[in-house]
């Protein structure tokens, strides 16, 4: 059995533990987990206790992040790190090119050579902030081909939202397996270390690092008790642990740089774990879309699945959007997006499908970027046939799309500005869009 089908086999016999934010605990051996206290004088089963702390100790208890992990051995066991090379990965803040004002669009990237894992296949597209000041993002796509084998990998400089648009994952981490096809996400904490393994035999799709505060479920206001992403449609791992002797390569994302070391044993021996310092899966289309059932269009922020606050009180660091299946019903209304400027930056990317603002040039894989201020909206051909298409009750289900939005600009990498699938000519779909006044 190939490696491939292995973890297909695995994947398909996941459980999980369901709530976001929630206090879960597991173990995948009875007793391994303590009872009345988090760390006893003598851990059980012989394990060791550990607190991983996504959050600094004296945070609200509302927003603080900590898991306590029982492992077999301790993370303090290893060898010196060391500099290597950080390949196509790039990190804020982003100073070897100037913001740019003008509309970007790419392709998807190109295949990857043989043998590329997740974590060499990473690519930055830009982002902004600074990781060492836990601010701002970066936008990242991976084209892979290869699991990651005897290589574990953890990000010191923020989380990160994995989205899958092509082929299935198993996302092997401390605190147990994730599996997530096309259509769903997986969110991995700040310092957490995991392994991705193929389900099929290519793999691409985007990422969002998240160097500000962690992910939550934005509020929901007038909305209610009910609406958008439900807590419990995200899914937790259950304890799953390797005992493995042998040469393993941790890689550590820190302050920009990749640093590594060879443990002699896997570092994702963690028999039981309890906190809420967790990774996720969701299902993308278990949001439940709000909409307007009388006329226009409501702002995009109506399909926010989650956000990272600021200090500023909705203005996000950055905002996860997904343009889900849904119903447009509005009367006397034009159904796709608006033309607009937006004080927020905009990265779309497209999962399967179509977008309803763009006829053609935006594929799955690919992405646009709208910086602040910059002038955006359905291309001529979408402006012409919404506004004259009968406005009987229409369903959006043949394309699942997303938008990474965040309060700064983002500055595009040098190798995203001199990329060959960078399209150029991307202003050329707003040619046409003529003078149509009568006074």
């Amino acid at each position: 059995m190939s490696g491939t089908e292995q973890a297909r086999k695995t994947a398909e016999t996941l459980t999980y533990s369901a709530g976001f934010g929630n206090e879960h605990g597991s173990e995948a051996v009875p007793g391994a987990l303590p009872h009345g206290r988090n760390s006893p004088q003598r851990a059980p089963l012989g394990l060791y206790a550990e607190q991983l702390s996504g959050s600094a100790f004296t945070e609200p208890r509302a927003h603080n992040r900590r898991s306590w992990l029982y492992r077999i051995r301790p993370s303090a066991a290893h060898p010196p790190f060391v500099r290597v090379d950080n390949g196509a990965v790039r990190t804020a803040p982003f100073a070897e090119a100037v913001p740019d004002p003008n509309r970007l669009r790419w392709d998807p990237l190109p295949e990857p050579a043989p043998g590329t894992d997740f974590l060499a296949g990473l690519w930055t597209l830009g982002g902004n902030g600074d990781a060492t000041q836990r601010t701002g993002m970066a936008i990242h796509l991976y084209s892979a081909n290869s699991s990651m084998t005897d290589r574990v990998f953890s990000d010191s400089d923020g989380e990160l939202l994995i989205v899958p648009e092509r082929g299935g994952l198993m996302v092997r981490t401390e605190l147990g397996l994730l599996r997530a096809e096309p259509g769903q996400v997986v969110l991995v904490p700040r310092g957490v270390r995991f392994r991705v393994e193929l389900l099929d035999t290519t793999a691409r799709g985007y990422v969002c690092e998240n160097y500000g505060q962690p992910f939550v479920l934005p509020d929901l206001g007038p909305i209610g008790a009910n609406g958008l992403a439900a807590a419990r449609d995200f899914l937790a791992p259950v304890a799953a642990f390797e005992d493995r002797e042998g040469p393993v390569e941790v890689v550590n994302k820190f302050c920009g740089n990749l640093w590594s070391a060879t443990y002699d044993h896997s570092p994702l021996d963690v028999v039981a774990w309890h906190g809420n310092h967790t990774p996720y899966v969701y299902d993308l289309r278990r949001f439940n879309v709000l909409g307007s059932i009388s006329f226009d269009h409501p702002d995009p922020s109506i399909f926010t699945v989650l956000t990272s606050p600021s200090d500023t009180p909705g203005l996000a660091g950055v905002d996860f959007v997904v343009f889900a299946p849904r119903w447009l019903v509005g009367e006397d209304t034009f159904r796709p997006p608006y033309f607009h400027r937006n004080v927020m930056s905009e990265y779309m990317g497209l999962i399967e499908g179509a977008y309803d603002a763009k006829a053609g040039g935006f594929v799955p894989g690919g992405g646009s970027l709208h910086n602040m201020m910059s002038a955006h909206g359905p291309d001529r051909e979408t402006f012409d046939r919404a506004s004259a298409a009968e406005l009987k009750p229409q369903k959006i289900d043949d394309g699942l799309a997303f938008m990474f939005e965040t309060r700064w600009p983002v500055t595009a990498t040098a190798q995203a500005a001199a990329a060959d699938h960078l399209q150029h000519g991307y202003d050329d779909v707003w040619q046409g869009l003529s003078r149509n006044f009568r006074p």
